[in-house]
């Protein structure tokens, strides 16, 4: 029997995601693997070092197995590295009621604002949330369908792209083709009420409507979405919501292109796996310098641990 569930998985000591060709591969393992687990996708966000998931299934385990498997061995071929990428194990809570799945939704597509990436969910790139009332938001036919032809070079190894499942001209599959949008807009009843959920700032009002649920099921709020996430700052994710961020701070994602492609060819090598952990510490010490960047972002964008 399938059931509703969040899932999360982190990477605490490093990033999974380096570049937008990893985001791309990383969303399109997960969604190959959706399908052929049959578990029916409902909301999506990958950040640099972890995964938030909204999915149905019977076994979120198989799932996750699927994933991590094919993306670890495209991460691990791409950067010349060997082992588990990202914790061994992986945070879960089980769905239970209308306002406790609306609510998980939202704080999942939420999260890049909630860790200051952009300033609204709609301005980032690698979550389903465009996949969300298409016609209402004037979404349709915004983007060029790569030819089935060519999707072989974005998938996990001897995959073919299902059947409805469409590409961007990056090789990414469109949200709107993998998850249950239609039950999930059926959920949210209108773009509006959609919107409400994207803007509203976290509180107790969100427990008390989860109440309304009348389950044995602990609210969902921020804290429990982040409990898979133990390192980040409540506070300051609170804060972000009132658009206090910095948006002109580098990203890992940027971090991480300039350490890839700059500093690590300076040392004669071709990825930093294949560096001794010293020169990634004096790499470190040089990126806090010139970028004024915090420890922890160059830590975790050069893997050290």
């Amino acid at each position: 029997m399938k059931k509703t569930y969040h899932l999360c998985l982190l990477s605490e000591g490093e990033a999974m995601f380096r570049s937008r060709e990893d985001f791309i591969r990383g969303i399109n393992c997960l969604c190959i693997g959706a399908h052929n687990t049959g578990a029916i996708l409902l909301a999506y966000v990958f950040m640099s070092n972890h995964v938030h998931i909204i999915v149905r299934t019977a076994n979120p385990e198989k799932l996750m197995m699927k994933f991590r498997y094919a993306y670890n061995k495209y991460f691990n071929a791409k950067y010349s590295r060997t082992g588990r990428l990202g914790e061994k194990k992986f945070f879960k809570i089980e769905l239970v009621g209308l306002y406790h799945l609306l609510t998980a939704v939202a704080y999942v597509l939420r999260n890049p604002v909630h860790h200051g990436v952009c300033a609204t969910p709609f301005g980032y790139e690698f979550s389903s949330i465009r996949g969300m009332f298409k016609k209402e938001f004037g979404w349709q036919n915004s983007c060029n369908i790569l030819p089935s032809k060519s999707a072989y070079r974005f998938l996990p190894c001897r995959s073919v792209l299902p059947e409805g499942f469409l590409m961007n001209s990056e090789g990414m599959i469109l949200p709107e083709t993998v998850i249950d949008s239609q039950d999930l807009e059926h959920q949210f009843s209108t773009a509006r009420s959609f919107l409400y959920y994207m803007n509203r700032l976290s509180g107790e009002e969100w427990i008390r409507e989860q109440q309304q649920d009348q389950t044995d099921q602990p609210a969902i709020t921020l804290e429990s979405i982040e409990e898979g996430v133990q390192f980040h700052d409540i506070n300051t994710m609170l804060r972000n919501e009132y658009g206090r961020a910095n948006y002109a701070a580098m990203t890992d994602i940027m971090l991480c292109h300039e350490i890839d492609n700059v500093l690590i060819p300076s040392y004669g090598m071709s990825s930093l796996y294949q560096m001794k952990i010293e020169q990634r510490e004096n790499i470190a010490e040089l990126i806090k310098r010139k970028y004024h960047v915090p420890a922890s972002q160059a830590r975790r964008c050069l893997a050290i641990s």
